[in-house]
Order: structure tokens, then sequence, then C-alpha cells
């Protein structure tokens, strides 16, 4: 265990170290967690399981982001994305792992089952790095956004056929016909608990949870439920992450999905960062100079292919530009990859050597990513020039664009809703009080959310960017400077109301950058002068 610690503190220093020197220069944290990874097992021999319980805490990272990614699509917005997971996801897994295993074969003279096995890893790419590229740009529900999106869950949802199909390759006395009923069986009744559980247990439990007061006690209660739904996948025999997309999907039914996104977003990222460092700890350096033109030539082949093979695919379904950007978001090799090939490897399916070249080569191919997102809008633009008259500013599932934000819903937020209403103006409400939401909701308000404005998240989420107005009513002084700080880290041009008591806050919002202040007191004492005055003026006629 002290090992362990050891091993963190390090971690956490080096990481700490690279991230915030490659951060002048603009560079993504992906980048330095991988790095220090390497530097660590580069420069220091740590025990295995020291190496084991970075890689079990890492695993989580994981977990807190399928889970997250799951809140974001309940079972009704699956449904709607069936074309994009099972259509455009089914011909890049099936055709990207045939041509791959067909390459091992004839090119790379493999065994039959060692081809499969690498062709159907290749085909996979990274959940993790994408999505959380993705989720920093505020690109999920974008156009090459969702399709990424759906061919990604695809391919989560595939790696247990794979690694039912590596169980069968190594197994001596199961039948295909046993493994496949005990998955079916099991896929069965893991769906069901959680469905039950989602269904008709969820929301009350987290309405008793809440009357308590405590946000100490649900967030307690939300990484049970994380945690829950991960174990009951893994007793069944998958994986833990597919468990807590899941349990996540379940909550994305119910009211409280925006508060737990946000109050989870912390864990996801740092545990994120754990796992991209083992990502790292992963490369050997003495393989990266014996094989090095063998990995060059292998990463720049796996990635050319597989970004034709999947805009050969989506140029039929969608726009060129969509499907262009799709293909150079989901080129490389992925982290189901790894563990498929540490399972491979550790049951003689793959030897050694071939296990070192395809980690260094997935892993390279990961650090690339950030890069290519970052910039994926100038690399299509020089392909594929966007058309001046398409307009992406269409409301998109939870995207929103010129819509108005009230924060607060008090008798002010209450008066300005049925202004808009009345005016047939887009608007979105956010309510930190669960009652409040679940009153509004009986009386029919569909554009209400349960949702914390004070958390940047929450504003990203609803795309503050993007927002014609954002308006603050809340009473809460506290509540209300920490939304104010958090729309000044936005764009500065967002237009921002902000309702204020005295002239000494009006003086310290305006001091945020915020662009408009509404002083009450003043407002008030101007309404009463010009009242009393104009009744002093009728008596002085009369």
């Amino acid at each position: 265990m002290e090992n362990a610690l050891l091993i963190l503190i390090i971690t956490i220093s080096i990481s700490t170290v690279l991230n915030v020197f490659l951060k002048k220069f603009d560079m993504p944290t992906v980048i330095g967690y991988v790095l220090a990874g390497f530097a660590i097992s580069s420069i220091f021999h740590f025990a295995e399981d020291s190496k084991d319980f970075l890689s079990h805490l890492a695993e989580f990272g994981i977990v807190f982001l399928m889970f997250t990614i799951g809140l974001e699509f309940s079972v009704n917005h699956l449904k709607r994305m069936k074309k994009e997971v099972f259509v455009y996801g089914t011909l890049q897994v099936v055709l990207s792992a045939s041509l791959f295993t067909v390459m091992g074969l004839f090119i790379f003279d493999l065994e039959t089952k060692s081809a499969i096995v690498v062709g159907a890893a290749l085909a996979l790419s990274s959940t993790a790095i994408v999505l959380k590229i993705l989720n920093e740009n505020n690109e999920i529900h974008s156009g090459y956004g969702r399709v990424t999106l759906g061919i990604l869950l695809f391919q989560d949802l595939a790696v247990i056929p794979i690694l039912l199909m590596v169980s069968f390759f190594t197994s001596e006395s199961e039948s295909i016909s046993v493994l496949l009923l005990e998955t079916v069986a099991s896929a069965i009744v893991v769906f069901l608990i959680l469905f039950v559980i989602g269904k008709f247990f969820l929301e009350k439990f987290f309405g008793w949870v809440m009357s308590t007061g405590s946000e100490e006690i649900f967030l307690v209660a939300v990484l049970l439920i994380v945690m829950g739904a991960s174990y009951l996948a893994y007793a069944f025999g998958f994986t833990y992450s597919l468990g807590a997309f899941i349990g996540g999907m379940m909550i994305a039914e119910t009211k409280y999905r925006y508060r737990i996104e946000t109050d989870l977003i912390p864990f996801r990222d740092i545990l994120l960062g754990v796992f991209f460092v083992t990502i790292g700890m992963l490369i050997d350096w003495h393989s990266l100079i014996d094989y090095g033109y063998v990995i060059l030539g292998l990463l720049l082949g796996i990635m050319l292919l597989k970004g034709f093979i999947i805009l050969g695919i989506l140029q039929f379904f969608v726009q060129k530009r969509t499907a262009f950007k799709t293909s150079l978001a989901l080129f490389q090799v992925g982290e189901f990859s790894l563990a498929i090939f540490a399972i491979a490897s550790a049951n003689d399916l793959i030897s050694p050597e071939l296990n070192q070249i395809m980690i260094i080569t997935i892993v390279l191919s990961m650090m690339i990513t950030p890069f290519v997102l970052k910039n994926i809008k100038k690399l299509a633009d020089m392909f594929h020039k966007e058309p001046e008259t398409l307009r992406d500013r269409a409301l998109i599932g939870d995207t929103y664009h010129d819509h108005i934000i009230v924060c607060g819903y008090g008798p002010i937020g209450q008066k300005l809703v049925k202004i808009f209403k009345e005016r047939n103006l887009l608007y979105i409400i956010l309510e930190h009080d669960v009652k409040v939401v679940d009153k509004v909701i009986a009386q029919g308000e569909e554009a209400i959310y349960f949702a914390n404005a004070a958390q940047r998240m929450v504003l990203s989420h609803f795309n503050v960017n993007d927002c014609t107005a954002i308006i603050v009513t809340i009473e809460n002084e506290m509540q209300r400077q920490l939304i104010c700080e958090n729309i000044a880290s936005f764009d500065p041009s967002i237009n921002s109301i902000v309702k204020v008591n005295n002239s000494e806050e009006e003086e310290m919002i305006s001091s945020l950058g915020i662009k408009h202040t509404i002083n009450s007191r003043d407002t008030i004492a101007d309404m009463l002068a010009e009242e009393s005055l104009a009744c002093h003026l009728q008596l002085q006629e009369s």
C-alpha cells in the first residue's frame, strides 16, 4: 500500500508540472498525462501490485465517463439514434475488423485466431479521448458529434462479443453455443434489473435523499448508483463501463440528470487523468527504439485505412463534411483495444513482441487525436467548405441556440417567462429548488430544469455561448455572484442581465464583465419618486 501511495504521489506531481508547462503552449491535458505515465514507467521501477492499484483506480475514470454519457442519452434518446448506433456503428466495426483481419492473415502472416482478434481490436476507437474533447468543445450534439457518439456507443457494445470471442478461442471446455446463451441471458437479466430500478425506484429514492437537504448525502447516493450499476454488470461478466452507461441512461429519465452530471464532473476528470497516466505507463521505450519503423508504418496505415473506411461508409448517409469530420474523430484505436490485446497476450493468442508493438501504436494514435479534434474545423475546411446556407443553430436534442436562459423561477422569473411565452420566444429555466421544479412541471411547464446555474458545466450544457440573453433573478447573493463568475468565464460578448440589491453589489457584479445590472433598490426608488411626483402634480392641477 505504501508503494501504491508513493506511485500516486509521484504521478500527480509529474502530471501537474507537465500539464502546467504544456498548457502554456495550449496543448491538451491528455498529452501531459500520457507523457507523465511514460516518464514514470521509464524512470521508476514499481512493483506490479502498485501498478495494478493505479490501473484499477484509473478504470473508474472510464466508468464515470460512460455514466455521464448515459445521462445524456435516455432510452428514448437512444431509440432516436438507432441509425447512428446500429447502422453506422455496425458497418464501421464489421468492415474495419474484416479488413484488418485479412491484412493480418495475408500481409503479416498471423494465425487465423490471432488475426481475427487483432482485426476486431483495431476496429475500436477511443471513447475516453474523443468524448472528453467533444464535451470540452461543446460538440457532443453537433452533426458530426452525434454520428461519432453513435458509432462509439456501438463499439462499446461490440467489446462484449469481442471479449466473448477471445474467451471462446482460449476455452477448451465450453462450446460457443453455451457461451452465447450465457451471455444473452446475463445481458437480459442486467438490463431488466437496472430498468426496473430506474423506472420504479430511482425518482423516489433521489426524492427521499433530497428531502434531507444535504449535498453530501446526495453525492454519496449518486456514487452508490454509479458503483452499484457498474458492479452489477461486472458480476454478470460484462465491463464496468457498460453497467455505468446503462445506469446513466436510467437516471436520464429522471429530473435529476443535470444536477447529477455536474456533481460527477470533478470525479470523472480526475480519474480520467489517472487513466491516461496508466496508458503512458504501457509504453516500453526499448520496443519504441527496436520497432520504430514498424510502429510508424502501422500507425499511418491503421489511421488512414480506418479513416477511409468511415468516410466511405458515411458519405452515403450524411453530408460529406460531416462524414469527413467523423472519420477524423474516429481514426485512432482505443483503450478497450488495449484490454483485448492484454487478454490475448496472456492467453498466447499474440506474441509479447506483437503485443508491445500494438500497444505503442495504439497509444501514439490516441496522442495524435486531441490535436486533430482541436483543429477539426480547419482540417474540414481544407477539403469540404461549410456551405453558407448551412445553419447549425437549430434546436437538436438538448442543444439550444438563440434562446433566453432564466436563472431562478421566483416571482421575477415567473413574470419574465410569462412575457416570453406571450411573444413566442425560446427560453429555458434553471431552478435549484426541486420542489419548485416539481410544482411547475405539474402545471405543464416543460422548459424548466432542475440544475444549479452556479456550476459552470450547467451553463456549458445549456449552451450559454449561443444564447440571446441570460437573466439572473435569484435572491441568494452568494449564488448570484457564483453564476456571474461562471458567465464571465465564457464569451465576454454574452448578453447578461443580473438583478442586484444595492450599489455595492452592482459595482462588484459589473466588474466581472456582466453587461447589464438592474439595481432593484434604485429602480424601486425611481418608480416611487415618479409616482409621488405624478400625484403631486395632480394635486397642484386640482
